[in-house]
């Protein structure tokens, strides 16, 4: 067991161990580099030899060619390859000045070359002035090739020299990469186990520091259920409050139709109107709720952004208060989105809010709307994809954010402002929403200089997505109205199922209902004369989008409407209702109901399974 004194000298100890080690794998290194560079200096070697004998053999046979020929167009591979011999051999010489054995070869051997080149100008001069018989006999004195045999006698040997001095080198580089390794692993084994020591003794200190560090997030983590708890509190409060206002209406609405049609009295449609004004009321509670979750059913269209904030202008001056001067400056030729449009107008009038509650003495809000092309560089920056895309930027002068808040300001429930102030829902509804537009939302914030938020919705394609008509034809509305037909009604909620089939009835169609996927197949199989199956999605084993691929497999011309409250089923995409799905969501009005099914009699049922 290490006394307490020799544990903490450890570190100072292993720290020595450890600078030998790095300085002797520094000294080994240099002088691995300086091994290397000889290696390759002797390959350079080699490679200029062939290089210079290359050019005496050329020089020879461009010489042969003429002698033969006597066309003197052969000379200029001769000049060419004899002016590069003197080249050749000074790099040579020069690669092995630290080699004096290699030298002395070389200089004895310069004569002899230089000797050749003169006979083979010699050559040439016969040649050119005796003709092809002087020339032939010069040859064949063999003077030339005597003289070439010890032109590669030397070149044989200086080649030789070369491989084994390569040959040396390079098992001295191995020895040195063998010293640096063992060198690198005892003096790494020492340092460990002289840490390994000193990491024992602090252990325990360690323990201590985690069991205190949990014991502070464990802390927290309840500080923060109870935030949440108490935010959902006033968050149920709040809703409680508000349906148990809205089904007042309805209830008491009710019960006086009721009672006033038991009488005999049938001037009800104020009481209708009061009671459907309700429920109107409570759907649209219903679908804030869900914005902050993803799941709002949403209702794309193309929207003209400046022409919507625009119109906007007198709701924002009405929710933030005279203190507060309100700036928009929108974007020239700005491209189109395809969004909801009361979805964006209420994300809008969430920031608006937030800015206001940022600036409590007064100050700027400032709206602005740009073309955004997000290139790759930039898509890395800011996390998202690459795109053209409109950007959204609202900005206020006030408190700003610090880093903790920023990192959950889309967290659902997290808030800031007094408990009377708000539920944490604002931001996290906005977020949602984008999020199901296929768009993104990005913070800017700095405590004490204000806030941006920019949104980037993407620039809406005519040709692939369309333009949402504002109104359907009167035509196909009265085909809805008019009835006639023969409707299959799928719902497994029987008071759904009861109040649907009591709608299309009063639109004048034949209707026959099932409670699931294997009964609507069984209806079918029985009344081949239906032509319009109205299924819910969301049903237990089979839903609604597989019984509709298996019914169209069967009866390819079956036309298809689908119903819903939620948008992450299947027939959805990234939570825009896809062009070629007929759907109508809950709550839906008998006039709604009529438009949907008018659309969807009139529509390619082939289409309608394409999801």
């Amino acid at each position: 067991m290490f006394k307490p004194w020799i544990i903490n000298q450890l570190p100072i100890v292993a720290g020595a161990l450890l600078a030998v080690v790095v300085g002797l794998m520094v000294f080994l290194g240099l002088e691995y580099r300086l091994e290397v560079g000889a290696v390759q200096r002797t390959l350079e070697v080699e490679k200029r030899l062939s290089r210079l004998l290359s050019s005496i053999q050329q020089a020879e046979a461009s010489n042969r060619d003429f002698l033969l020929t006597g066309d003197e167009t052969y000379l200029q591979g001769y000049k060419k390859a004899a002016a590069q011999v003197g080249g050749e051999f000074d790099t040579v010489k020069a690669l092995v000045t630290d080699n004096p054995e290699q030298g002395r070869v070389l200089n004895n051997l310069w004569p002899t070359i230089e000797s050749r080149l003169a006979l083979l100008e010699e050559g040439i001069a016969v040649r050119r002035s005796g003709g092809l018989e002087p020339a032939a006999r010069f040859v064949q004195t063999n003077i030339g090739r005597n003289v070439m045999i010890e032109v590669g006698a030397g070149f044989g040997q200086l080649q030789e020299n070369e491989a084994e001095l390569l040959r040396l080198r390079q098992a001295s580089a191995q020895r040195l990469i063998n010293a640096t390794s063992i060198t690198s692993i005892v003096g790494i084994t020492l340092v460990i186990l002289s840490v390994a020591a000193w990491i024992w003794s602090v252990r325990r200190d360690q323990h201590l520091l985690m069991a205190a560090t949990n014991e502070r997030l464990r802390v927290e983590a309840q500080m923060r259920q109870m935030q949440k708890i108490e935010a959902l509190g006033q968050l149920t409060g709040g809703i409680a409050h508000d349906f148990n206002n809205m089904l007042a209406v309805v209830i008491s609405g009710l019960s006086l139709i009721k009672r006033r049609l038991a009488a005999g009295n049938t001037d009800v449609m104020e009481l209708a109107d009061a009671t459907i004004d309700g429920a109107n009321r409570a759907a649209a509670l219903t679908a804030r709720l869900m914005a902050f979750a993803r799941q709002q059913p949403l209702a794309p269209q193309a929207v003209e952004m400046n022409k919507l904030i625009g119109g906007m202008g007198e709701l924002i001056d009405r929710a933030i208060g005279e203190t507060i001067a309100v700036e928009f400056v929108g974007g020239s030729g700005l491209w189109p989105i395809y969004v909801d449009p009361s979805q964006l107008e209420s994300a809008l009038l969430n920031l608006c809010v937030n800015a206001r509650d940022a600036m409590p003495d007064g100050g700027r809000l400032t709206i602005e709307t740009s073309n955004d092309t997000i290139d790759q560089h930039l898509a890395r920056q800011i996390d998202m994809p690459e795109g053209q895309y409109i950007c959204i930027r609202v900005s206020d002068a006030g408190s700003g954010m610090t880093q903790d808040v920023l990192a959950r300001a889309f967290d659902p429930f997290f808030t800031t402002k007094d408990v009377d102030k708000g539920t944490g829902l604002g931001l996290s509804q906005v977020h949602g929403f984008v999020k199901q537009s296929s768009g993104h939302i990005k913070i800017y914030s700095e405590p004490g200089h204000g806030t941006t938020i920019k949104i980037y919705l993407p620039r809406h394609d005519y040709a692939e997505a369309g333009e949402q008509p504002e109104a359907i034809p009167a035509a196909i509305a009265d085909h809805g109205k008019n009835g006639g037909q023969v409707i299959l009604v799928v719902e497994d909620d029987a008071r759904v199922r009861k109040i649907t089939v009591a709608m299309l009835h009063e639109l004048g169609h034949t209707v026959i209902h099932a409670d699931g996927a294997a009964a609507a197949m069984r209806q079918l199989e029985a009344h081949p004369e239906i032509a319009l199956m109205f299924t819910d999605v969301v049903m237990p084993e089979t839903n609604g989008r597989q019984l509709a691929d298996q019914a169209l497999m069967r009866w390819p011309d079956l036309k298809i409407l689908f119903t819903t409250g939620f948008t992450r089923d299947v027939i959805l995409q990234g939570g825009a209702l896809n062009e070629d799905v007929n759907l109508i969501t809950k709550p839906f009005s008998l006039d709604q109901l009529a438009v949907k099914v008018g659309v969807a009699m009139d529509g390619d049922s082939q289409r309608q399974s394409a999801i």
